[in-house]
């Protein structure tokens, strides 16, 4: 009976020591396969080319955005009009953790519980807004454990359904229009309903063609390298002659310029040009303020005229001869000033194009400069196709930008929650210099860096997606990553990526439950491997 126990034993010690081994042969492989598969994606910038994909990239990335796990979705053909900005309706409301949806993003649901399944019904038949539920981000407040929820949401218009056996909902929506929640309730039914009102979005600013000009602005009198001539009898004062500019639009006069400043703008106006080098005090019996003006305006435009004379010609001889110097000495001689400053030569000037600012201010905020520098830098990031088409249409690649930027949840519903598309822009070019490390939200531990992001979905690099449960993950694809420890077999059923199989993966620090590891299943599918990160668990630190 001991010889049977012990064997026994033994034998059971021999199982161990065989499954230990094989899990250092499976880590050593999935090892080797990380190392050569990125290596692969790193060189041929990860995972596409100038035409797209690589020729070492073989996954169809269209499958993934497909969210083919749902099995057969019917279309709706139905495409929701957008609602007017300021709109105030009742919409049936999603409220979803770890999830923040933008216009343009596509939100896979899987709805088991009664209450929703009610909500997707009323959606469909509503008369207000049909096919269209509200989606607000839900998170766990760390100052007392309750769950709070976002003021900013939006609108989804449901474009697949299918109801299965057991009642749920498989249902795929494309976020529509930003909205703020004014009030929420749960009706008799159950169902969460929320009181919304459409926010009204603004149009890209490009800078206007006469806010600029041709010539430099007011701050270009400061210039030192430009020649001065004060306004005096001097005999140096009259080298440099008067110049006509030839310039017809009226909208570039000096009187609609300072006619579309307020008060205050006016005023900061004329201190910038009384401050110019030369200018001398207004005499104080000058009997209004516009002739005041027309002085100011006389005397701190000679610099203007000066850098009109180094663009334009003499229109004709006498002009040559005035400007000669035998003319000037002669002019010096007889103590007869000659007259630079007509009324033909000021009607001239107030037609000179002039800008209130440097024209690098005004490129702050057109949307169509910071949408070219922001698409530029994400290319850079992620390597992905030309984004021209999105450059054109500021509005729609801030939103792009924002719902695959690599950062985390809470500072994606900062991205959200800011109007103005210049202010979007700005910020999102800020993350983009900025953004480097992916950290665990818990411990800090660094994951990856932007650098590793891969593109697995023609979503773009994060995208979400449900599981058969009804949660919703919004993950982030990367080739590399690092202090990372999966957990239990692979799976294959249910795959948001068709011919990978998953496995859970954790913080190998804090043991926190990081997203899933994705392994091949064929040999031909390439890459053979990569990381999904749940964007819940990024840490908003970033550097």
């Amino acid at each position: 009976m001991d010889d049977d126990r012990i064997s026994e034993r033994e034998r059971l010690q021999i199982e161990q020591i065989m499954e230990l081994d094989l899990e250092e042969l499976l880590v050593e492989e999935v090892d080797d396969l990380q190392d050569s598969d990125s290596d692969d994606l790193h060189a041929n910038g990860h995972g596409y080319d100038g035409g797209g994909t690589s020729s070492r990239f073989t996954f169809n990335t269209c499958l993934a955005s497909m969210h083919t796990y749902l099995g057969d979705v019917e279309d709706t053909h139905h495409r929701v009009a957008f609602l007017e900005g300021g709109a105030i309706l009742n919409l049936p409301i999603f409220y979803l953790q770890g999830v923040v949806l933008f216009p343009e993003a596509t939100l896979p649901l899987r709805v088991l519980e009664t209450n929703f399944i009610a909500a997707v019904e009323r959606a469909l038949n509503q008369v207000d807004a049909p096919y269209t539920v509200g989606v607000v981000r839900a998170h766990m407040n760390p100052d007392n454990g309750r769950i709070k929820f976002a003021t900013v949401g939006t609108t989804a218009e449901i474009r697949q359904y299918r109801r299965l056996e057991d009642g749920s909902l498989n249902v795929v929506t494309r976020g529509q229009q930003r909205f703020r929640l004014r009030r929420r309730w749960i009706d008799a039914e159950g169902v969460p309903c929320g009181e919304i009102q459409i926010i009204q979005e603004d149009l890209p600013l490009r800078t206007p063609r006469d806010a600029c000009g041709n010539l430099a602005p007011y701050g270009g009198l400061h210039d030192r390298s430009l020649p001065y001539m004060p306004p005096s009898n001097d005999c140096s004062a009259k080298s440099g002659g008067s110049r006509d500019v030839d310039n017809d639009s009226e909208a570039n006069s000096d009187e609609s310029f300072e006619g579309s400043l307020s008060l205050t703008e006016r005023r900061v106006h004329q201190f910038a040009i009384s401050s110019t080098p030369g200018y001398n005090a207004i005499d104080e019996s000058t009997s209004s303020d516009d002739e005041k003006s027309e002085v100011q305006f006389k005397r701190s435009h000679q610099d203007t005229d000066s850098v009109g004379s180094l663009h334009s010609e003499p229109e004709n001889e006498d002009v040559r001869l005035e400007n000669s110097p035998k003319s000037r000495m002669q002019s010096c001689k007889g103590k007869q000033p000659i007259n630079y400053w007509g009324n033909n030569n000021i009607n001239h000037l107030r037609k000179v194009p002039k800008a209130f600012w440097p024209s690098w201010v005004y490129r702050m905020y057109d949307s169509y400069c910071l949408a070219q520098r922001a698409a530029d830098l994400w290319k850079q990031i992620v390597g992905a196709p030309s984004m021209e088409g999105l450059v054109k249409k500021p509005d729609l690649l801030s939103f792009y930008i924002a719902s695959k930027i690599p950062v985390s949840e809470s500072t994606r519903q900062e991205l959200l929650e800011i109007d103005g598309i210049s202010y979007r822009l700005r910020r999102e070019i800020e993350l983009l210099e900025s953004v480097d490390r992916i950290r665990c939200r818990n411990c800090q531990t660094v994951i990856a860096r932007r650098s590793d992001m891969l593109v697995m979905s023609s979503d773009g690099p994060l995208g979400a997606y449900v599981n058969p449960h009804g949660f919703v993950h919004e993950v982030m694809t990367l080739y590399r990553a690092t202090g990372l420890v999966y957990r239990g077999p692979a799976v294959k059923e249910y795959s948001w990526f068709p011919g990978y199989a998953w496995t859970t993966i954790n913080c190998a620090t804090c043991e926190t439950q990081m997203g899933w590891l994705f392994t091949a299943t064929n040999k031909n599918l390439k890459p053979r491997l990569f990381w999904g990160i749940r964007s819940s668990q990024v840490s908003d630190n970033t550097h």
